[in-house]
């Protein structure tokens, strides 16, 4: 059977309308693999696409890095049934062949716009790492380009595919809790060694320099850039965006919140010397009216610990009290503890003979493979993900008011219908930067 045949008869029998574009998985007359391009091979490109590359029905026919060296080596191991992935450094040639059903985006945070949106253009689906863009206008570009080209866009927030995180949303939401009032979103991390950028480096005779900046200004080469780019403003927006999306979507779908009505900042960079300009301390404070959430950072704690492997795939929790990653929720009946990737979750009422009362609990697993499958199901049903780029841009947003208030130092007004900032000429700079031609994000009409 032809896989736009296999893919055809799936979706009559779930009932699904299929919608045709010649350049996607059902216009395409070859097997039923998905084709896949990896965009960006640094260090989550093993773990994602490695995670892809193990399905018996999807393989990589690309690999696209702007350092030659890490595609050649993503290449090697995406090798399936002696097939070797193309190696090219500008994903364009990627998306200029019709042979590609979708694309895994695991670039630098400050391509994930733009390479999305060239995706989508391009009529392939995506799977995009968080956080989805570098600004809020970034965000609103992909949440048009994946309903005018009428693309699957998958958003990296693997908490959203989670069997533990559904049962504790529905657990919420069945009113075990009573009335939410209060979120607790912690990112605590250990010590981060400080950085210098060099001057004067040469640059490496398979790096295209230009192309790895791309929409960012492009500064004199260092190493630096390429390892530490987290922690820069040009490139990241720090760790409250690169690790603390992922609580922060989490808990934003437990308490079903859209928009906040206001934001505030406060923090700094207090422990880490060295060259890095966003900070690695920073509170966060989101009103939603009825619910006040905080989030709360630092990485200065190397006595909290991030969920490690074991936890995530056995039946365990983790020692709350110094888990780095987790999310408390208060209710006027109950309070639940949730860790993200494996976490697992708990919930407690109040202690009885100065004992806890476990009144529901789950164990978790990390969900990397359900997250990965529920895509590859999109693009044969053309159902939303679990993850859609809408829902993933909404989350993203709490990071983009965050820090323009960080910036500002002052609270920020929002518009809780539309999630526009209120009264805030000065905002306009930080909800939309400037980009480096040829690489300027297009506006979606």
């Amino acid at each position: 059977m032809k896989r736009r045949e296999f893919l055809s008869a799936g979706a009559l029998a779930a009932g699904v309308t299929l919608l045709s574009r010649s350049s996607s998985v059902y216009g395409t007359p070859a097997n039923d693999e998905v084709h896949l391009a990896m965009i960006g091979c640094g260090g989550r490109s093993w773990g994602l696409g490695g995670g892809f590359h193990s399905r018996n029905d999807a393989r990589f026919i690309y690999c696209a890095d702007a350092i030659q060296g890490r595609a050649e080596d993503r290449a090697n191991k995406f090798t399936k049934n002696g097939e070797r992935p193309k190696v090219v450094q500008d994903m364009r040639a990627a998306l200029d062949d019709k042979s590609v059903d979708a694309v895994v985006i695991a670039t630098c945070d400050h391509w994930h716009a733009l390479a999305a949106i060239w995706a989508a253009q391009a009529g392939k689906d995506v799977y995009v790492e968080k956080p989805c863009s570098l600004t809020a206008w970034e965000g609103e570009q992909m949440v048009k380009a994946a309903k005018k080209y009428n693309v699957i866009i998958q958003h990296g927030t693997q908490n959203r595919s989670a069997a533990y995180n559904i049962s504790a949303k529905k657990f919420i939401d069945e009113g075990n809790l009573g009335r939410l009032q209060y979120c607790r979103v912690y990112n605590m991390k250990g010590n981060n060694a400080p950085f210098r950028i060099g001057k004067g480096e040469a640059i490496p005779s398979d790096l295209d320099w230009d192309l790895w900046c791309g929409p960012a200004p492009k500064h004199e080469y260092s190493e630096t850039y390429v390892h530490h780019w987290h922690y820069l403003w040009d490139f990241g927006c720090g760790d409250f965006s690169n690790d603390g999306i992922h609580q922060l979507d989490l808990a934003r779908w437990l308490i079903g919140k859209e928009f906040p009505n206001s934001v505030y900042s406060i923090g700094g960079n207090y422990a880490t010397e060295g060259d890095r300009d966003t900070p690695d301390t920073q509170t966060v404070l989101f009103d939603y009216g009825d619910l006040t959430l905080n989030f709360e950072m630092t990485q200065n704690t190397p006595y909290i610990l991030k969920t490690d492997g074991h936890v995530r795939n056995s039946d365990m929790f983790p020692y709350w009290m110094q888990n780095g990653t987790r999310i408390e929720l208060y209710g006027d009946r109950a309070m639940m503890i949730i860790g993200r990737h494996g976490g697992g979750w708990q919930a407690f009422a109040r202690p009885q003979s100065r004992k806890p009362v476990v009144i529901g609990e789950q164990f978790g697993r990390f969900p990397d493979a359900e997250h990965q499958e529920n895509f590859i199901s999109c693009i044969r049903s053309r159902q939303k993900p679990n993850a859609d780029i809408e829902t993933g841009h909404r989350s993203a947003l709490m990071i983009h008011y965050g820090c323009i208030s960080f910036h500002l130092r002052d609270k920020i007004n929002i518009n809780p219908q539309s999630g526009s900032i209120l009264d805030c000429p000065a905002a306009a700079p930080l909800w939309k930067r400037e980009y480096r031609l040829p690489y300027e994000i297009p506006e979606i009409s």
